[in-house]
């Protein structure tokens, strides 16, 4: 038996998070750099809003409680590699890390409309930025859910907007 890490603890949780939206699974953990616990949680709602991105819906609520919060002792966990809308708001609001599931690059190929600027450019662009980011934790799992959501999106016709 293989022991998980505790970033694919997390993403499977992310990934639990963005199953409530089989359509656009983009799920978002944040969390407590110390003592690992999961203080938030966003999930993509950009039917109701273009720029509600599950990054965005996470950093929105745990800003609303903790309007003082050290930004910088959390870690955001997502089933997809942050746009760099996402990132950038990532950026601002100081998270020192990232981990995500799925790149850009394989939604793209997956048919996904996405903007073609990768989060680790965002960061290398952004001076002074102070993030680590961790890619492909859990990619077969997170590939599989935007596939089938893919799938899901071609038969009722909703794919045309992006993320």
């Amino acid at each position: 038996m293989i022991d998980k890490t505790t970033d694919e603890i997390l993403m499977e949780r992310a990934i639990e998070v963005a199953r409530k939206n089989p359509q656009f699974p983009f799920g978002t953990l944040l969390v407590d750099r110390f003592t690992r616990e999961v203080v938030a949680e966003g999930l993509n709602d950009a039917k109701a809003c273009p720029v509600r991105h599950g990054e965005i819906d996470a950093i929105e609520r745990w800003a609303l409680i903790h309007p003082d919060a050290n930004w910088s002792e959390l870690c955001l966990y997502t089933t997809a590699e942050p746009c760099c809308m996402c990132q950038g708001a990532i950026l601002w609001a100081g998270i020192s890390r990232v981990v995500f599931g799925t790149s850009i690059s394989t939604l793209k190929h997956m048919g996904w409309k996405q903007i073609d600027i990768s989060a680790a450019e965002v960061i290398q662009r952004t001076p002074d930025a102070d993030c680590q980011l961790v890619g492909g934790v859990l990619e077969q799992k997170c590939d599989a859910l935007f596939r089938d959501a893919k799938s899901k999106q071609m038969q009722s016709n909703h794919g045309d907007r992006y993320r």
